[in-house]
């Protein structure tokens, strides 16, 4: 292992100038010593290695101790970028503008978040009508001095007069559920512990139902947790007297159970899923005095819900035998598959429905691009929503008996904004556009479709100022993701708006292993198709290279989760592709990704290691911690995660960190930047989330060549 590496910056001039000449600054780095450990696994009679092994003990001083040697490391090279303060103040500049919510009504109460602009949670504002003066209702400011602690979720009682709500200390998916009397804000002797990955629904004014893990022996952020149970809880009594109503059956495990109630509060609808695809489907009828479970769906092949009921009437929304969705109406009395019926039939776009005021919206997806349509309860197309733009549009939601809905607009350009939409006659209004210090005639964004390595197309949305020159210098982020069915679709982003005043491009493929073309397409991008994901995106970045957007030596790859693991794939497998690789919170060790936490439920996107001999043989072959080659010289590596992140846990960033630090043979840095009182990314404070950002475009653009930063070149040579 090298212990002291300098690193040399060329500060490269901006695309318009072609004078070579170079200044050098050097940040002297010693990586901390990092002890390895002689643990083997056998895997089907071949003995892997994992020497670092013992940073999964993310209770251990030892463990404690590394992460604190490796963030002095971190952050005394981040701290001596000579303009990381400069955009920090952009940053914060950017970041200080209102930021409001779309009105919904409780009880009666109008509610609405805020946040001022720096706040690091938005607020929880309510009013009597529109035109009376809002009061702060729940801030969750004051839930700790650092910002740390966050509204994980909210649910009223069907009068609006009660209200759960739950809080993340820390970034931990763990929560506990706090009750309070709407009415006068006193918080009720009902508190919840112990809820993970959970839903709040009331049944009525009684109680709620809520779900959780048993606590695990060992680590509540790393043990492993696969028994999920729903429960009910009724309102005025002790957790310990809370009904267990599905889950608890040893014999018959499921990893993530959730249960809701319909509108009317008729229906309990209780999903229960072994991974993150595919589900059984339950319902119970409240409205009977001992109701029991009925089935729906009795097996794991399709991901179905309940979207709404008319009195026995249920309206489900599918992707059996339905890859893109459909919605179909069967009677609770018979709900099999066998007695449904198509209402809005499935067709060659990706469905996502919604419903409010006594109709469905069904959003559809073109190319990733948002397009909606109204439909009555008798499938009849009342009309196509007129949208304000090219972009994605979300929300379309509201209660049955409401008149007006409020939806969102936003694109890659385009901050997001709110519009007021009148359900009968169609038309839109905005109601709140946010005042940034932003323009986006300025920029500019792309759609063009390449091809990957087996010649599948594939489409891109890239984003930049008009008028850049394509010569091939550009600083470029290429983000992906691949997988889990998520679609990426056109969103503003006000940290990448930064980017982009410096003449950055901005460029997100949609690459297989994600939803944007249906079940097919995330299909194509699991288990031993998980290669076409990677092939996508390095694809992706040839094509920015061919099209002279940039150049290896000015392009940086990133991703977060899911994404994490794209980036360590594709560093470990092009290390030359790229100047700049930026992993954040990955999935590193594919070997052992399913023995932490809730991480078993991913099998369906990776399979695991103990499935056979060939999917361990598969998940090796791109593993990042076990392809980090030695003499192999990486492009320069922040690898961020957050100490609390219970869902990836940083064991997995700790021990490719450790690998690439060992390993490495080039010149340039590869750190490790470990958010303490952080979690998976929800509910992160905006300073801490501002600050990662200057410490990312720092990283990023220091190791690219740059002293100073793109745009103040830009003037120097002006002038």
């Amino acid at each position: 292992m090298k212990k002291m590496i300098t690193i040399v910056a060329a500060a490269g001039l901006i695309a318009a100038c072609n004078d070579n000449t170079k200044k050098t600054e050097e940040i002297a780095l010693n990586y901390p010593e990092t002890k390895k450990v002689d643990t083997v696994t056998d895997y089907f009679g071949t003995n892997v290695k994992d020497p670092y092994r013992w940073l999964e003990d993310d209770r251990s001083e030892e463990t404690g101790n590394w992460v604190a040697a490796q963030n002095k490391v971190t952050f005394n090279y981040l701290d001596n970028i000579p303009y990381r303060d400069k955009l920090k103040k952009r940053l914060t500049q950017l970041w200080d503008y209102e930021k409001l919510g779309a009105p919904f009504i409780e009880g009666d109460h109008i509610y609405f978040y805020k946040n001022d602009g720096l706040q690091n949670q938005s607020v929880l504002y309510r009013k009597k009508n529109e035109n009376s003066e809002a009061e702060v209702f729940l801030d969750p400011n004051k839930f700790s001095e650092d910002g740390t602690t966050s509204l994980g979720g909210l649910s009223f009682s069907e009068d609006g007069k009660t209200l759960a709500y739950a809080i993340s200390e820390g970034g931990s998916d763990w929560r506990k559920v706090i009750v309070m009397n709407a009415e006068n804000k006193e918080i009720l002797g009902d508190t919840i512990r112990d809820v993970k990955f959970s839903g709040l629904s009331w049944k009525g004014n009684e109680g709620f139902y809520y779900s959780s893990y048993d606590k695990p022996d060992g680590s509540e952020l790393s043990a492993k947790t696969d028994q999920h149970k729903l429960y009910f809880h009724k309102l005025g009594t002790a957790q310990s007297e809370d009904k267990v109503i599905f889950g608890n059956t040893p014999e018959q495990k499921r990893r993530y159970v959730g249960g809701y109630t319909t509108e009317d509060n008729r229906f309990l609808i209780i999903s229960a899923r072994n991974s993150t695809s595919g589900g059984e489907l339950y319902l119970m009828d409240l409205s009977e005095k001992d109701p029991e479970l009925v089935t729906i769906l009795d097996n794991f092949d399709s991901d179905s819900f309940v979207i709404d009921n008319q009195g026995s009437k249920l309206f489900i929304v599918t992707n059996l035998d339905a890859p893109n969705k459909r919605i179909v109406t069967v009677d609770a009395s018979n709900p099999a598959p066998e007695n449904w019926k198509d209402l809005i039939p499935e067709t060659e776009h990706v469905l996502s429905p919604s419903n409010g005021g006594g109709y469905f919206f069904a959003e559809y997806m073109v190319d990733a691009i948002s397009k909606v349509k109204q439909y009555d309860y008798n499938g009849k197309l009342i009309r196509d929503v007129e949208l304000p733009g090219i972009g994605s549009a979300g929300g379309f939601g509201a209660k049955k008996d409401e008149k007006v809905l409020y939806y969102s607009f936003t694109n890659y350009v385009t901050s997001g904004t709110i519009y007021k939409y009148d359900i009968e006659n169609g038309t839109s209004e905005v109601y709140n556009k946010p005042n940034i210090d932003f323009d986006p005639e300025v920029y500019e964004s792309k759609q063009v479709f390449y091809e990957s390595k087996d010649g599948t197309k594939v489409p891109m949305i890239i984003t930049y100022k008009k008028g850049t020159e394509m010569n091939g210098k550009n600083p470029t982020m290429l983000y992906g993701y691949g997988g889990f069915n998520v679609s990426l679709t056109p969103g503003f982003s006000t940290a990448m708006s930064v980017w982009l005043e410096q003449g950055g491009i901005y460029a997100v493929p949609n690459l297989r292993g994600g939803g944007e073309y249906g079940k097919e397409w995330h299909d194509a991008g699991t288990k031993m198709q998980k290669q076409n994901v990677f092939d996508d995106f390095i694809s992706a970045a040839e094509y920015l290279i061919a099209n002279n957007y940039t150049s290896s030596e000015h392009l940086a790859i990133r991703g977060g989760s899911n994404g994490g693991l794209l980036v360590g794939a594709t560093m470990t497998q092009r290390p030359d592709l790229m100047k700049v690789a930026l992993p954040a919170v990955g999935v590193m060790d594919m070997l052992r990704y399913h023995t932490f936490t809730a991480g078993a439920g991913w099998a369906y996107d990776y399979g695991t290691a103990e499935d056979n001999k060939e999917m361990f043989e598969y998940l090796k072959g791109y593993s990042p911690v076990h392809n980090v080659k030695e003499g192999v010289a990486y492009p320069a590596t922040l690898v961020t995660t957050g100490d609390h992140d219970d869902r990836v846990v940083p064991a997995h960033s700790f021990k490719f960190a450790a690998e690439l630090q060992e390993k490495h043979a080039g010149d340039e840095p590869v750190l490790i930047r470990i958010e303490t009182k952080a979690g998976h990314g929800a509910g992160k404070p905006t300073s801490m989330i501002i600050d990662e950002y200057a410490d990312i475009f720092g990283f990023t653009l220091y190791n690219m060549g740059y002293e100073k930063l793109p745009n103040e070149l830009k003037k120097e040579l002006k002038g």
